[in-house]
């Protein structure tokens, strides 16, 4: 049980680094993610891998 809340946590801190770094659209890319890979469901998983790159792409520039 505890080993669930510490990752429940992490994943609540890469969400909130995520949208700070990129915004509101680099928080929905990351739910995109991380509702395509709970459902397997590749249209998702893919909007929200493509959008990453690209958000991380325009930060690098």
């Amino acid at each position: 049980m505890p080993l669930v809340a510490l990752l429940a946590i992490g994943a609540y801190l890469l969400g909130e680094m995520v949208e700070k770094q990129y915004g509101l659209l680099g928080a929905v890319a990351l739910g995109f993610l991380t509702v395509g890979v709970k459902t397997k469901n590749t249209a998702c998983l893919s909007i929200g891998a493509v959008a990453l790159v690209v958000l991380g792409q325009s930060a690098l520039t």
